[in-house]
């Protein structure tokens, strides 16, 4: 309603300063506003919900937001914040090459010998990589804000001339703090080379009847946008919704759907929840958003911690390679050192074994929508737009799998679980992505988008740090075995970096950027 009545009265206060300025033509222009933020997603990254929920605070809070929207490159940040004679600049990103561009951009403001603030936001980024990647390359101040709330209390507080400088070196006197204890933790910690870390790996005997692969019903390629609207509606977990938005009930009403029973943010929830509804009701009705899946499952064996994936079932011809990374961080107890490639069978085992993966998006026509909602002045509707698209996406992902587990695959054809069961992942098998815990690596999209020909089937397109776009979209890769699982492969050794490389064929220096945040050592 706000921004509906600020557009409104626009155009009379742009004619009322310039009748102003025509009257004194010498006055020195003066703005109303608290402050002004220059306000982007960088470069590759086209994630935004947060930065525009970010944009409507500060707004609210009578600051100049300049949204330069997403992917967008250090040089168009550092010029608008020129332009726009900026008192701050708000960085924000998803996945995790993300990290590395605002470092880029924390480099060139040092170049520029910049002075504004730099605030840095989004789910891959954290305090501890503020303080140790961020603020040696600037010498302005840079700070990490956990969530949209919290940037108006920080903008307020670098805006305030008085208390600055004491707000500014406080926190500069945290990071040190972190970064040294960043740096002592790193040198305490112990590691098995690679060698040592493969002898100690996961060794499932495939021989084994709760082992042995199952034979697909399906093996090859297929193309799915036939989902059932409701179908992918009962999917939706919503918990992440509310997270979203920022509202969290205290226990014992944690989640979806006893947050409606908090007593603080419960009453706001039900009606973030009806407008929800609402919408979706609307993107059914309209047919907003088209719904997409692709899936692949292929003839596949393991080799190390590789994983080879043969052209046919003769096994004879291996089309594409995926490479995996295998823990090395050493444990107090008789775990296995575990890489992905332990939870398919070995090539020299004889036994055959398949792997699967898939991409699935909502997000088609989500542009739309938004332009609709940007022409009516309506920020509300465009982030839950956005925030109902991915959860969408996730139900999507959510429905294939279970369809897979069942019917394509058919491992778990007798499978009757609960959306409570399904996303507490109380089903056989795992689907793990690209650029996560269990394979910090987003290159190896790229064999996922080549074996499946996903932007030929479904326009789904990878950008140049591999974020997919539509935004609204997710991808991983299918093991189907009993004891495959997921994990965390944490730091790895230069020894691990540099063996990693020499099996995809890649640049030393290049690999390390990718997988810059995985590192027990500084490049």
């Amino acid at each position: 309603v706000m921004k509906k009545a600020v557009a409104h009265l626009i155009p009379f206060m742009e004619e009322e300063k310039r009748l102003a300025k025509l009257a004194n033509p010498d006055a020195e222009e003066t703005s109303s506003h608290a402050g002004c933020m220059v306000l982007a997603t960088v470069k590759g990254d086209v994630h935004d919900i947060g930065k525009n929920i970010v944009a409507v605070v500060l707004g609210c809070n009578n600051f100049k937001v300049v949204d330069l929207g997403v992917m967008v490159p250090y040089e168009k940040i550092l010029d608008a914040a020129v332009e726009h004679k900026a008192d701050i600049i708000g960085l924000s990103g998803l996945i995790t090459p993300s990290l590395d561009e605002m470092v880029t951009v924390a480099k060139k403001m040092e170049e520029r010998n910049m002075k504004l603030p730099l605030l840095i936001g989004g789910a891959t980024t954290s305090k501890m990589h503020t303080a140790v990647k961020l603020t040696p390359q600037y010498s302005g101040p840079i700070i990490y804000v956990l969530d949209a709330s919290r940037s108006v209390p920080v903008c307020q507080s670098l805006m305030d001339k008085a208390n600055v400088d004491d707000f500014v070196q406080d926190i500069k006197d945290q990071y040190t703090e972190l970064r040294e204890e960043f740096y002592t933790n790193l040198e305490d910690r112990k590691y098995l080379t690679l060698e040592e870390a493969r002898k100690k790996a996961c060794v499932l005997d495939f021989s084994l009847p709760e082992n042995k692969p199952f034979v697909p019903n399906f093996v090859g390629t297929k193309v799915i946008d036939d989902f059932a609207f409701d179908d992918i509606l009962q999917a939706i977990d919503w918990n992440p919704f509310f997270q979203t938005w920022q509202l969290r009930g205290r226990y014992p009403n944690r989640g979806y759907p006893k947050i409606f029973k908090d007593e603080t943010v419960g009453e706001e929830a039900k009606k973030l929840f009806d407008d929800a509804q609402k919408m979706l009701a609307q993107f059914k009705e309209k047919k907003s958003l088209k719904m997409v899946a692709i899936l692949g499952i292929y003839p596949a064996n393991s080799q190390g911690d590789d994983i080879l994936v043969y052209k046919d079932e003769e096994r004879q011809e291996v089309t594409h390679t995926f490479y995996t990374l295998r823990q090395q961080a050493e444990k107090d107890n008789s775990d296995p050192y575990m890489a992905l490639s332990d939870f398919i069978a070995p090539a020299d085992s004889g036994v055959k074994d398949y792997l699967g993966m898939f991409v699935c998006s909502s997000g088609f026509g989500l542009e739309d929508v938004i332009e609709e909602c940007r022409g009516n002045h309506d920020d509300y509707g465009i982030i839950m737009a956005e925030a109902l698209a991915d959860r969408l996406a996730e139900a999507i992902a959510e429905v294939l799998h279970q369809r897979v587990r069942k019917e394509d695959w058919g491992y778990a054809s007798g499978e009757s679980l609960s959306l409570n069961d399904l996303l507490k992942v109380k089903y056989d098998g795992i689907r793990p992505a690209p650029g996560y815990p269990s394979q910090p690596d987003h290159t190896e999209k790229l064999a996922m988008w080549d074996i499946m020909e996903v932007e030929a089937k479904t326009n789904v397109q990878l950008t140049e740090s591999l974020a997919m776009l539509p935004a609204a979209s997710v991808s991983g890769l299918y093991f189907g075995g009993k004891n495959s699982q997921y994990f965390s492969v944490g730091k790895i050794c230069k020894d691990q970096l540099q063996d990693y490389a020499q099996r995809k064929k890649m640049d030393l220096k290049e690999c390390e950027k990718w997988l810059s945040h995985s590192l027990n050592y500084e490049p």
